[in-house]
């Protein structure tokens, strides 16, 4: 039985003032609401809840314990694993000490943390379980500084032994007993913080090079806040689901800050694999999910509704592209018919309805998408269910909230107005500049780049884009992605790009074509759509690299490239393509952890199949390294085919 929500007493919770920080609004909490609940976590199959009073006992025990231990001013607290609510503890006490939290993505590999802890100088960290303490005693080996690991979960570390290793709860019972002991020493940690401390340290995604530290404060967080909720982002006592990545910019702005601030109920899935399946019991009313995210919910209910009783596949059929049809005219402005929008009311309970129960979405308010376009018919379909699902835009340097579309402004191609105390302009070469009290002030230990990114006011996005006349925006990408072929036809890959992932059947896709005769790309296919799609039809196979390569794959995957090739100039249409032999992965630098390709990378990776590809070769033996979870290497060989785009 759950006990009341934060959603119950929405009207207890106002936009954070211009000067406060987490840790007071934390406080004002836990006094004007302490039974709410503020996190729900689902462990070993049971939801357990905490209050605000439990949350900010937490916080402050928490504190108290790492302050004991030597936690300081300035000191960085390193934070890996997967969402947790006790993570989430951890970076607000070190907040509460002055100090700043760093949260890390929990698949990073070795490098990429030993970067994150070096340049930090951190002392401290703060680890989920044993695989991540594993990785942090193998980089203590190597770094020296790392003096306090505090681990969650103590299953199989029973046998660990060695200085700095305490479990989080020791940590904890060692400042309650101070609190207890000590009656000053609440209002002396509670009076620490200032609105100008930092509060996080994130990191940029790192496409053209090392990640650089992005340092938000209290007051740059709040900002952000109540830009959001001054633009209709959010309002008070909205429940949320927590299972984007910590270390995500978003994730804390809206799980830590936001919550705080507007007195949400944060609910943390079980494991990321259990997402879908904890929306369900969750039905959140706000729920941002990246396109990667609502493209793979589609094709999850494409494959259930194929396997579905043959009444209900036939209603599914015959219904849902009506709505997704009366969406596409509404959006454009263009009249329906009376006769569609009473077939729309009445598929409502047999098939729209249900749908959106199954997919936890039936108490959604606001839905999101965000980080790279969407495709269109994903877009098409969720709007046509009845999910008022928008466009955002955001950096990790505007503490993740810039534009947001309106309810009665929603478009295929913009992503929104400015929100409320955002200004934006378009700069030289058409870059985006922002300009805001939620924009930080530099990177961390790096005064190049922030002189760079920060000229004359401005916040140099690195984004390209323009303004619509009636001020709403539209990304085109990355400024130093706008190139010419050698015909001086200009375009923008990662727009292609995102045009090719808006299928179903293409996971990732590099466009190629910068000085050269004609647009390229090598694609690589997603596993389980594809392979549903092969097995519906007989294809067998008996791995990714196999599947690839089949004939009926790759007259799939050109249909799709015909299609965007359709839209686009035909001095720009993509003339020949691959299908890779593996996916792109963060683990062999070609992807950073959220996604985005790594340019350099690929090209030198990749060099032999791209030079292939104009050279009008029609086969290729390649031999790749890949990376696996556990850090092992291996060597996949395969020839691969080149096709012709017909």
């Amino acid at each position: 039985m759950r006990r009341e929500s934060g959603s119950a007493q929405a009207g207890e919770a106002a936009a954070p003032p211009a000067s406060a920080t987490l840790i007071e609004l934390l406080s004002r909490n836990a006094l004007q609401v302490p039974g709410v609940v503020a996190l729900r976590e689902k462990d070993f199959g049971i939801w357990q809840e905490y209050t605000w009073r439990q949350y900010f006992d937490e916080v402050l025990a928490l504190a108290a314990g790492l302050d004991a231990l030597g936690f300081a001013e300035g000191d960085a607290l390193i934070v890996l694993g997967d969402n947790r609510p006790r993570l989430y503890f951890g970076m607000l006490a070190a907040s509460v000490l002055r100090g700043v939290s760093v949260p890390v993505f929990p698949d990073a590999i070795a490098d990429e943390v030993r970067h994150i802890v070096g340049s930090c100088r951190a002392r401290f960290a703060l680890a989920e379980d044993q695989e991540q303490v594993d990785k942090l005693l193998d980089l203590r080996k190597h770094i020296g500084h790392l003096d306090v690991i505090v681990y969650d979960d103590a299953r199989g570390l029973g046998t660990y032994t060695g200085s700095g290793l305490v479990a989080y709860a020791a940590v904890r019972t060692s400042g309650v007993e101070r609190l207890e002991t000590q009656p000053q020493l609440r209002d002396t940690l509670l009076r620490r913080a200032r609105p100008g401390d930092p509060a996080v340290l994130l990191h940029s995604s790192g496409t053209t090079g090392t990640p650089k530290g992005v340092m938000l404060e209290h007051g740059h967080l709040l900002a952000a806040v109540r830009n959001g909720a001054a633009g209709g982002y959010f309002e008070a006592g909205e429940e949320i689901v927590a299972y984007l990545p910590m270390a995500w910019v978003g994730d804390f702005v809206f799980s830590v800050a936001a919550a705080i601030a507007l007195g949400f109920t944060v609910n943390i899935p079980e494991r990321p694999e259990t997402v879908l399946q904890n929306l369900q019991e969750i039905a959140p009313t706000l729920y941002f999910a990246p396109p990667r995210s609502w493209d793979q919910m589609l094709t999850h209910v494409h494959v259930r509704m194929e396997e579905a009783p043959r009444l209900k596949r036939w209603l599914y059929h015959r219904l849902m592209p009506v709505a997704v049809d009366l969406e596409r005219a509404r959006l454009e402005g263009k009249p329906t018919s009376l006769g569609r929008r009473l077939v729309r009311s009445l598929g409502e309970p047999v098939i729209y309805g249900p749908l959106k129960d199954y997919l936890g979405l039936s108490r959604v308010r606001r839905a999101y998408t965000g980080g790279e376009a969407i495709g269109e018919d994903a877009f098409l379909f969720f709007r046509g269910l009845g999910v008022n699902l928008k466009q955002i835009y955001g950096q990790t340097e505007n503490s993740a909230l810039t534009s947001v579309q309106a309810d009665d402004e929603v478009r295929l191609h913009t992503v929104g107005r400015p929100l409320p105390g955002v200004e934006a302009r378009i700069g030289d070469a058409g870059e985006i500049l922002l300009r805001s009290e939620s924009l930080f002030k530099g990177y961390r230990n790096n005064p190049e780049a922030t002189a760079s990114a920060l000229r004359d006011g401005w916040f140099h996005t690195g984004d390209a884009g323009y303004l619509e006349p009636d001020g709403q925006l539209v990304i085109l990408g990355r400024v130093e992605e706008v190139v010419h072929t050698r015909g001086g036809q200009r375009f923008v890959a990662q727009y292609v790009e995102n045009r090719l992932k808006f299928s179903p059947f293409i996971r990732e896709a590099a466009v190629l074509g910068a000085g050269r005769d004609h647009l390229a790309a090598m694609v690589c296919i997603d596993f389980d759509a594809v392979g549903h799609w092969a097995e519906v039809r007989g294809i067998s196979y008996t791995s990714y690299a196999d599947l690839s390569q089949e004939p009926e794959v790759y007259r799939l995957i050109g249909g799709r490239i015909r299609q965007v090739n359709r839209l686009l100039p035909p001095e720009l249409a993509i003339r020949r393509f691959v299908n890779l032999h593996k996916e792109f992965d963060p683990d062999d630098g070609e992807l950073t952890r959220t996604r985005k390709l790594r340019r350099g990378v690929i090209e030198e990776r990749y060099r032999p199949i791209i030079e292939a590809l104009y050279s009008g070769l029609r086969t290729i033996d390649v031999e790749a390294r890949i990376t696996y979870e556990t850090g092992e290497t291996g060597i996949i060989r395969r020839q691969l085919t080149l096709e012709d785009v017909a």
